[in-house]
């Protein structure tokens, strides 16, 4: 049976060191802050933005809503994106999704300056991962990357398969698996004979957004499977793998809940950190 990779413990190591980080800011009178952006009532959106906000005093990060309404157009959200652009004391900026219709996505996106896109969505952030340069980066894929680093998985050398080629986790996460020299295969809805090449895998990573799709007989005996899936399901949430027949073929898993996605708000607040950090540089 597969040993079961605990998401929580890992997100509590990087609370701590977010905590500790911020905690020296203040010290050099520097109070980092996040100000998040929610346009409408979409009521996971008020759940996530409400969650992160009790999240951030656990840190010592400020951290401050702009709740607008539905019906806002789009050219007052992004005259408030460049408002918070031009605040040096706002150093992280985030707009949950999903935005009203009427509201471009990609150009609000677009508004938010690349050193306080916490997100890392903006087309230049996108350029410092493919280029390997120091960037902000979105939070689930650096979540898979840290998982299996601070768990001891050896990545170099290894056989990495990512079933998924979204452009939130499976595209970044290719370049941010880069960094560690592993072989790498992308998997995606074209891709013939799947189970073959997850069966390859003595790393696999599922990010495709489809419930309990990665099947027992789909891994390699002793592998690593990590699952950056969320899917809603009939009394909650389930990931992309099967996880009580993958567990018991598998090396090592992470369960959903509990896994990949218990990083992201942490990750979140590293990169109110990092784009503070740049900015200084400035």
């Amino acid at each position: 049976m597969a040993k079961i990779i605990d998401g929580k413990a890992i997100a509590a190591e990087i609370r701590e060191e977010v905590k500790a980080e911020a905690m020296q800011w203040r010290e050099q009178g520097i109070i980092p802050k996040l100000a998040v952006i929610l346009v409408g009532d979409d009521p996971a959106s008020v759940v996530y933005a409400n969650s992160k906000q009790k999240a951030a005093e656990k840190v010592g990060i400020d951290f401050e809503l702009f709740h607008l309404a539905g019906s806002t157009p789009e050219a007052e959200v992004i005259s408030l994106i460049q408002k918070l652009n031009d605040d040096a004391s706002v150093h992280g900026i985030m707009v949950e999704l999903p935005l009203p219709d009427h509201i471009s996505k990609e150009k609000v996106m677009e508004a938010v300056h690349p050193l306080k896109d916490v997100d890392g969505v903006h087309p230049v952030n996108r350029g410092y991962i493919l280029s390997g340069q120091e960037g902000l980066f979105p939070a689930t894929p650096q979540s898979c990357v840290e998982i299996l680093l601070r768990s001891g998985v050896e990545l170099k050398g290894k056989h990495a398969v990512i079933v998924g080629r979204g452009e939130t986790v499976g595209k970044p996460l290719v370049f941010l698996l880069l960094k560690h020299h592993p072989t790498i295969t992308i998997c995606h809805s074209r891709t013939a004979d799947l189970a073959y090449h997850t069966r390859q895998a003595d790393i696999l990573i599922a990010a495709v957004g489809k419930a309990n799709m990665i099947k027992a007989d789909m891994v390699k005996p002793g592998a690593v499977v990590i699952d950056a899936g969320i899917n809603e399901v009939e009394g909650g949430i389930t990931g992309d793998v099967d996880f009580e027949a993958v567990k018991e073929v598998a090396g090592a898993i992470t369960p959903v809940p509990g896994g990949v996605g218990s990083l992201t708000t942490a990750l979140l607040f590293r990169n109110v950190l990092l784009g503070l950090k740049l900015q200084q540089k400035k």
